[in-house]
């Protein structure tokens, strides 16, 4: 079983940044597939950026509506996966869960956090 807690959302202005964290629990951080989604009022959840497990390479993707803007990465070391948020948008506010798998599939996810940006 995987724990995954999130941290770092908060309120900032249009064009500002925030830096979330999410922190996982178990030995095998590494060997999972990591991932954030969000979803707005109103709105069904979304995918936003995933990075592969570890290995020769490290694949990253993103939803076309935060490419150049958000930045996904890992620190096996720490068990923590971060999303780098930059010149956010009031379109951005949503609650930002990060989620985890071995396979296709997303298996664990985390608790949430609130992201706030105001115009």
């Amino acid at each position: 079983q995987v724990q995954l807690v999130e941290s770092g959302g908060g309120l900032v202005q249009a064009g500002g940044s925030l830096r979330l964290s999410c922190a996982a629990s178990g030995r095998t951080f590494s060997s999972y597939r990591m991932g954030w989604f969000r979803q707005a009022p109103g709105k069904e959840r979304e995918f936003v950026a995933q990075i592969s497990r570890s290995g020769a390479y490290t694949y990253t993707d993103y939803a076309d509506f935060v490419k150049g803007r958000f930045t996904i990465s890992r620190d096996n070391a720490k068990n923590t996966v971060y999303l780098q948020m930059n010149s956010l948008k009031p379109e951005d506010t949503a609650v930002y869960y990060c989620t985890g798998g071995r396979t296709t599939a997303w298996d664990y996810w985390g608790q949430g956090t609130q992201v706030t940006v105001s115009s």
